[in-house]
């Protein structure tokens, strides 16, 4: 229980097989994107729980390459999404919260977006589930964004909650068995859309087909099949350091102030930490189960060969690490996520440690399909990587949670600089769960200097509408505020 688990975040190098499409097969690669919705390392390919099962991803992860040191742009849904189907980072557009959508900001109102790039060069597209976040694209604009809309349910809830927390806590704030069968749940629901669009898509064209999924987000809710896969009484729990928090700067707190989200203080007393942890890997292997059937529906549809498969998730998730559960931070377990590329010209079982970031999807796909560059991206391709992970990569990866609040993380390290210019380091190579904050230690100064250049040159505040989970600072007074509100340091959350 108390072990501590390996990242995989070092240096682990593949020489893959490259998987090749007949000559008979259009020029023009096939794409099929698969989003996960608030999905950490918790899977095979990345090792992040000793325990998990995810026998499709695995097997995807086997058919490409896996970039083991992938980071989002954002650790919250509407700027992650944004940033990924933009290839523009929360820091240029000013998309912080959870409102406003691409189209109501002004930075990004006529914004190209991926899958518009594609369809104005001769793609069929459709979506299903949660690709955009819930309510950023206005019914009048999808058709703009997609040709074809499928099913994006949302999840069901129980009558009565399983949860036992105190108080009137947020209704997504659950986990438990249900419902009892895997046909009444949003995520198998959103598979049958993503099934019937690859099964529809037009043989005379290539498509681009984007489905999201909605677990491991909470509520994490599976049948109970998923729960017994992780028995209560062998469950390992994430390790953890008391007095974790002891060396970050009062500001880390300020990230995810007063969010829904319970302390892991809150879980413990209620007894409710154990009980989310296995929720969440059951989640996991539900979700895992619906993309395995994705998968198989596209080598049925006879277009796998051709067809290039990116499966991505937003964000991680806190399970206690930190004393938090959720996201909104700017340490590992929030901004690693999964990232799988498997296809045409992709080296097979392949394992890249170069850090890499979601907007470089962008620019990935349109570089594989020989689509014209777009200049304005600020992702960068990651071609090479895929056909030799070892190819050196000059760029870290870099994550923005708010305006002034940065994480720079190269291959070894992670540097943090909040909007109060308080810091962060921490040496994943010998520290991976980042237990100790070397920004004090006077022998680190060269590496955080190294890390400080890249910090973002365009930072704008969130933009005008911006609503839930937005946090500013005047540096002139020194005050930061909170949904508009002043925060108190002393009513800080154990």
């Amino acid at each position: 229980m108390n072990r501590t688990w390996t990242l995989l975040g070092c240096c682990i190098l593949a020489a893959g097989q490259f998987q090749t499409a007949s000559s008979a097969e259009p020029a023009r690669r096939n794409i099929l994107l698969i989003a996960v919705d608030d999905l950490n390392d918790w899977v095979g390919p990345l090792g992040g729980h000793p325990q998990v099962k995810t026998p499709h991803l695995d097997r995807l992860a086997k058919r490409g390459t896996t970039f083991l040191n992938a980071h989002c742009q954002a650790p919250l849904c509407n700027p992650s999404r944004a940033s990924v189907l933009t290839s523009l980072r929360p820091s240029t557009t000013g998309i912080h919260g959870l409102t406003p959508g691409i189209r109501q900001v002004e930075r990004t109102q006529n914004t190209v977006t991926l899958p518009q790039h594609f369809a104005a060069h001769g793609y069929f597209t459709a979506t299903s589930g949660k690709v955009f976040h819930d309510g950023s694209i206005k019914p009048v604009d999808q058709k703009s964004e997609f040709e074809i809309w499928g099913a994006a349910p949302g999840m069901p809830r129980p009558a009565k909650r399983f949860a036992n927390l105190p108080g009137t806590p947020h209704p997504l704030m659950d986990w438990g068995p249900f419902p009892e069968r895997d046909e009444e749940q949003a995520d198998w629901k959103i598979a049958t859309a993503a099934i019937a669009q690859i099964q529809s898509a037009p043989k005379d064209k290539p498509f681009l087909i984007a489905t999201g999924f909605r677990l491991p987000h909470v509520p994490c809710f599976a049948s109970q099949k998923w729960f017994d896969l992780y028995p209560a009484d062998t469950l390992q729990l994430p390790p953890l350091k008391e007095n974790d928090r002891a060396d970050t700067p009062e500001f880390s707190w300020f990230l995810h102030w007063k969010l829904p989200e319970p302390r892991l203080s809150l879980l413990k007393k209620q007894d409710e930490w154990r009980p989310l942890v296995r929720a969440y890997l059951a989640s996991i292997s539900f979700m895992d189960s619906q993309v395995g059937r994705v998968l198989d529906a596209l080598r049925d549809s006879g277009r796998e060969s051709s067809t290039v498969v990116v499966l991505w998730s937003d964000h991680g998730w806190h399970l206690g690490e930190k004393g938090i559960t959720g996201k909104n931070s700017l340490w590992e377990r929030a901004t690693r996520v999964p990232l799988i590329f498997a296809g045409p010209e992709i080296a097979m079982g392949a394992k890249c440690s170069r850090p890499s970031e979601l907007l470089d999807i962008y620019p990935t796909l349109a570089e594989l399909c020989r689509l014209p560059k777009r200049d304005e991206l600020e992702g960068h391709s990651l071609v090479p990587q895929l056909k030799t992970a070892s190819a050196p990569r000059q760029w870290p990866a870099i994550t923005t949670h708010n305006q002034g609040n940065h994480a720079v993380r190269t291959e070894r390290w992670r540097y943090i600089q909040y909007a109060d210019g308080s810091e962060e380091l921490y040496d994943l190579k010998n520290d991976p769960n980042e237990w100790t904050n070397l920004a004090n230690d006077k022998k680190s100064a060269s590496v955080i200097s190294e890390h400080r250049r890249w910090l973002p040159k365009t930072d704008l505040p969130a933009a005008p509408g911006s609503q839930h989970r937005v946090l500013s600072y005047d540096p002139k007074t020194k005050t930061a505020m909170w949904e508009g509100q002043p925060i108190v340091p002393s009513e800080k959350e154990q």
